[in-house]
């Protein structure tokens, strides 16, 4: 039996503008096609810079937490205060952005962050020691970010409309994943240079200038769908989006692969700060040279990610796989050298698995519940992030820094062979129903 279907908004006559046709199929709709609109082009721009920003301030926070504790584990819990609140916010944002103005929800969630970012940089310079503070900070961004990240992927299809969605959906995920590798790199080189207090004034600035660029698009250009409001009874918009995700198993499993990657892989900040710290003995420099390389690997994975038309439920399984794979092998690196080079391809496997995982979600999920969809993935993502974050630093704090990032990539790689058997049995149940 399919699944009940959630109908697709049919697009507002308001916002019809359109400088360009439509492509006439799948094969001509390619990465660059969506950069023909103007807000598009902004757009772009304004994730990647926000991305890259929010991440920035999330690396100085953990670094200012090693600085202030010199605990590994205490990183650990500042990684976690930054996204459980996503847990908690999560199903609630996703009706909000369904409800509201996303350009809206955007610029409101900018100047949060950019509130945040000035603050800690004055607290910093002025001498604060208090590590509540940062652990704060950290909740405060977590509940922001955990509505800011709906909202910008769902203003997707505003600014590009029906036409050219998936390649727009596939071009931003990866730019804001690219963004994500990015700012950490920056974050480590202006702290090397400068310390904390610098990398969270430059957020800061970050932040005004996406409020900037969110000001310059046009909202004439926009493509509106009709508003939700009062169609729907509370209840049911809250539990539309699990609804939905439940009745479609390769969507939820799909979305539980990357809550358990981002639980055992991605953990960057504690690993990556105990490596330049215990192993290597770099001190910032080389932290910041770890986050470089590792961006370096993103920017590949990204424009890789952006050309493949269809990745595949088998090409998410095995990019997954592959990324805990290369974890393993970074941790076993006999020199500094080996280990950066391993970094880079660790780099390419995060963006090409987070893009291709990002993309099949949000093309699955149905324009009316895109919001509560998303505002389901994103907590199942980072709030994984966040219990990761705690293990990577426990396992790092008792057994040693390359054991941590063994055994996290070992599980990685287990969960990618787990979910990919679940999916495997699934399309085969399935093909008998059919037959």
């Amino acid at each position: 039996m399919s699944p009940r279907p959630f109908p697709l908004r049919p697009q507002s006559a308001k916002s019809t503008k359109s400088t360009k046709p439509a492509p006439r199929d799948g094969s001509t709709e390619t990465w660059h096609y969506p950069l023909r609109h103007h807000n598009y082009r902004i757009f772009v721009a304004l994730s990647l810079v926000g991305s890259g920003g929010v991440w920035m301030q999330r690396l100085a926070q953990d670094w200012l937490v090693l600085q202030l504790t010199g605990s590994p584990a205490a990183v650990g819990l500042a990684v976690a205060l930054q996204f459980l609140p996503m847990l908690v916010v999560g199903p609630l944002s996703g009706v909000l952005v369904d409800l509201f103005p996303k350009r809206r929800i955007l610029l409101a969630c900018q100047a949060v962050a950019a509130l945040l970012a000035a603050g800690l940089a004055v607290w910093n310079a002025m001498g604060g020691t208090d590590v509540w503070v940062v652990y704060a900070s950290c909740i405060a961004l977590g509940i922001t970010s955990a509505i800011d990240g709906p909202a910008r992927q769902v203003f997707v299809n505003e600014v590009v409309g029906d036409s050219g969605l998936p390649a727009a959906i596939g071009l931003n995920s990866a730019v804001a994943q690219l963004g994500a590798m990015a700012g950490p790199a920056l974050a480590g080189v202006v702290i090397a240079q400068a310390g904390p207090a610098a990398a969270f004034a430059a957020n800061a600035g970050i932040g005004a200038a996406v409020m900037v660029m969110i000001v310059s698009i046009r909202p004439g250009e926009l493509h509106h769908s009709p508003e939700v409001r009062g169609k729907e009874p509370r209840r049911g918009q809250i539990l539309a989006g699990f609804r939905f995700v439940r009745e479609r198993p390769p969507l939820l499993l799909t979305m539980l692969l990357a809550g358990l990657l981002g639980a055992f892989g991605m953990n960057g900040p504690v690993v990556l700060a105990a490596f330049a710290d215990r192993v290597w003995h770099s001190g910032p420099a080389g932290f910041g040279l770890f986050n470089t390389v590792s961006a370096l690997g993103a920017l590949v994975g990204a424009l890789v990610a952006t050309r493949i038309k269809r990745f595949g439920r088998k090409g998410i399984v095995a990019s997954a796989g592959l990324f805990g794979l290369t974890q393993l092998l970074a941790a076993l690196m006999p020199t500094q050298e080996w280990f950066v080079v391993m970094l880079i391809v660790v780099g390419f496997m995060t963006l090409l698995f987070l893009t291709s995982a990002a993309t099949a979600v949000q093309l699955e999920a149905g324009a009316s519940v895109r919001g509560r969809v998303l505002a389901l993935y994103f907590p199942l993502l980072l709030g994984g992030h966040a219990l990761g974050g705690l293990l990577a630093g426990w396992l790092t704090e008792d057994f040693g820094v390359r054991a941590g990032l063994v055994v996290t990539g070992a599980l990685g790689m287990a969960s990618a062979a787990v979910i990919g058997f679940l999916l495997w049995r699934y399309s085969v149940r399935r093909a008998r129903t059919v037959a």
